[in-house]
Order: C-alpha cells, then structure tokens, then sequence
C-alpha cells in the first residue's frame, strides 16, 4: 500500500503527537516511537473515520438520486404537441 502521507506529512504529524504527549501526558517519545503510534492509529483507528465517509457518500448519493426520473424527464411522443420549429424540453416527470 503506498503512504498515505508525504513525508513532510508525516514529519508534522508525527511532531504533533510527540509534542502533544509532552504537553498533555508528561510523556516524551522519541520520533521513531511517535512514528510508530501514528502507524498504529492508521491501522487500527483511521478505518472507523474512512467507513464513515464512504456512508456519508452513500447517504449523499442516495438522497440526490432518488428523485432522478422526477428532475430529468423527457416527454415521449411530443411532436404532434409542439407547434413546427419548438424544441423539446427536459422537464419534470408528471405525478400519476
């Protein structure tokens, strides 16, 4: 699997952790340790956050889809509705 982070990333994340261990748990853990834990918190805690994103998504979806035929319907058998040169139009599907 290809890192998540870039470099950079991880180098600042992995200073946050170590530096809010020191501020918040009295506890000082070198880079490799703190590199460690965020490797950890990935594995082990990151998926619960990212299934929760693919349900959101989901949810999204769903809601902008269900009315799809009652936003994008085209009215069949029209031409002898319209006077000569109108176009046909995309209009909501009527209620039955």
């Amino acid at each position: 699997m290809p890192p998540l982070f870039s470099k950079e990333q991880k180098a600042e994340i992995v200073s946050s952790i170590q530096r809010y261990l020191a501020e918040n748990l009295d506890s000082d853990l070198s880079e490799m340790q703190a590199g460690f834990l965020l490797e950890y918190f990935m594995s082990e805690i990151a998926p619960f956050a990212y299934n929760e994103g693919v349900e959101d998504a989901r949810k999204y979806f769903t809601r902008a889809t269900e009315n799809l035929p009652g936003t994008c319907f085209r009215e069949p058998l029209t031409h002898w509705k319209h006077q000569k040169g109108a176009g046909r139009v995309v209009s909501r599907k009527p209620d039955r």
